[in-house]
């Protein structure tokens, strides 16, 4: 049966790849994006200027599931990290998420089975150097993934996606060279970089019926890299 997605962040390499997943199982896939794109892999799109509260688009589309990709990597010794990275690490990564699912909950209410999936990171759970302000940032967002999960339980699942260091252009830096990206993938229990495939496998499942007894979970896909001693 097909079903109906909308996607916040369409234009990452992520959701392009999770979009074409679900297209080619006869899903229609809403994309909205700050970013100049024309929508290619989506059956619909709507450009949006920030993802922000009364910033989204009104659809009158029942809805079956969201997901909310937008994120950033603010790495940065902690004395170094201004109160307006703060800021803007929690609008983009939290509150924007807060605005989204908002923005759309009565179109969640109209679907028999409707799932919301958010991107964490592996950065949440796990103390890494450098990650004060992502860390506080999806921490906050799995907290909201739970909180969700029990208040809207039964009719809507909640669930989370942490994946470690995924190869995307928002990755890019931290692997443009052979040398870091051997050494992220040293770093990793499985010795790999994590790619676009990868996650959307997952939320690809989140999203589906096959998960139906899933909700309020956080689902790592990281190579073993939140959990496993390297």
């Amino acid at each position: 049966m097909s079903k109906t997605y909308l996607f916040a962040g369409a234009s990452s390499a992520i959701a392009k790849q999770t979009a074409a997943l679900l297209k080619e199982q006869g899903h229609y896939v809403i994309g909205l994006s700050t970013k100049v794109d024309k929508g290619s892999g989506y059956n619909e799109w709507h450009p949006v200027e920030k993802y922000d509260f009364q910033s989204f688009p009104a659809l009158a589309n029942p809805l079956d599931g969201l997901v909310y990709f937008p994120g950033t990597i603010n790495l940065k010794p902690f004395a170094r990290i201004s109160a307006a990275e703060f800021n803007n690490d929690l609008q983009i990564n939290a509150l924007g998420a807060v605005a989204f699912v908002q923005a759309y909950l009565n179109n969640l209410k109209k679907s028999t089975a409707a799932s919301v999936v958010f991107i964490s990171s592996v950065a949440a759970t796990t103390g890494m150097p450098f990650h004060a302000s992502i860390a506080m940032a999806k921490g906050a967002l799995e907290g909201l993934t739970k909180a969700l999960a029990a208040e809207l339980a039964p009719q809507i699942r909640v669930n989370c996606i942490a994946p470690s260091l995924v190869n995307t252009p928002l990755g890019e830096k931290f692997i443009n060279t052979p040398e870091k990206n051997e050494q992220i993938k040293q770093r990793n229990p499985l010795r790999k970089v994590g790619l676009p495939l990868d996650v959307g496998n997952g939320i690809s499942f989140l999203l589906s019926e096959q998960s139906g007894w899933v909700s309020g979970q956080i689902l790592a896909i990281d190579g073993g890299m939140g959990t496993l001693k390297n």
